[in-house]
């Protein structure tokens, strides 16, 4: 199996998990109980770890400096009491394109969580530097990432800036994902809507990386759009069922 190469922004999910029973005397807050930790990559990391769970063969250059993403977590119900994020910001990429055409990789997946290491310069380099790149970006999508193959964005992204889209400049490369209602591809046609089975959601950390990575795996197998979205709408729908951040072969197994 051909190699791929993961670029982009990672973190580190923590998750605390603990109790609590009554609130703080001197202010209306709950005093957590810490009771076990647990840390997976996410970003980037958990784009990576997927696709290796998958059985690809996989480079990642992604930040040295860490970005933490910690989480207080009830044990019982799964609710988050709270969310801090340390070290959101790193310094921008500084990769030498020739080590990467070099490498052959069959394709370059993009995980650009817009915490400064890619630029929209990078990118564009990237999607000349390889006939294959499946692009996840918090960007607004514009004429530097048309060369990419696939472009996958959030709805709540798309609604910010839809309407300066020229949308025929993105049929059979934009995937729109919807949450609990699927996903949508642009097609000459219009949008092609691909709808998922009610589950029971328990944790939604990791679910878009999981899309991401499963639709690039089922894609690079295939070559078939509609299959790589039904079957990147399962692994997420999956992926959501399970406490914390899992990868897509792991929820798919259990």
């Amino acid at each position: 199996m051909d190699k791929v190469l993961v670029i982009g922004d990672s973190c580190e999910d923590k998750f605390t998990y603990g109790s609590s029973s009554r609130l703080c005397p001197d202010t209306p807050a709950p005093v957590f109980l810490p009771n076990r930790d647990q840390i997976n990559a996410g970003m980037a990391g958990n784009v990576y770890e997927n696709l290796k769970s998958l059985g690809f063969k996989c480079d990642l250059i992604t930040n040295s400096e860490k970005i933490i993403k910690q989480r207080y977590v009830d044990e019982k119900t799964n609710h988050t009491f709270l969310r801090v994020d340390t070290g959101d910001t790193v310094p921008q990429i500084k990769f030498n394109p020739s080590a990467i055409q070099k490498q052959n990789y069959s394709a370059i997946v993009i995980a650009d969580y817009g915490k400064g290491f890619l630029t929209e310069l990078d990118i564009s380099l990237l999607c000349q530097l390889n006939k294959t790149v499946f692009l996840d970006t918090k960007k607004a999508i514009g004429p530097w990432c048309k060369a990419a193959s696939f472009i996958k964005i959030n709805s709540p992204e798309f609604e910010a800036f839809k309407n300066n889209l020229n949308l025929k400049d993105w049929i059979e490369k934009l995937i729109v994902t919807l949450g609990d209602r699927g996903c949508m591809f642009l097609k000459d046609t219009g949008f092609n809507y691909y709808p998922v089975d009610k589950v029971d959601v328990f944790d939604l950390s990791g679910a878009g990386d999981t899309f991401h990575a499963s639709f690039v795996a089922k894609y690079l197998e295939t070559t078939d759009i509609d299959v790589s979205i039904k079957y990147a709408n399962l692994c997420a729908s999956e992926v959501v069922q399970k406490r914390g951040v899992v990868s897509c072969a792991e929820a798919l197994i259990n």
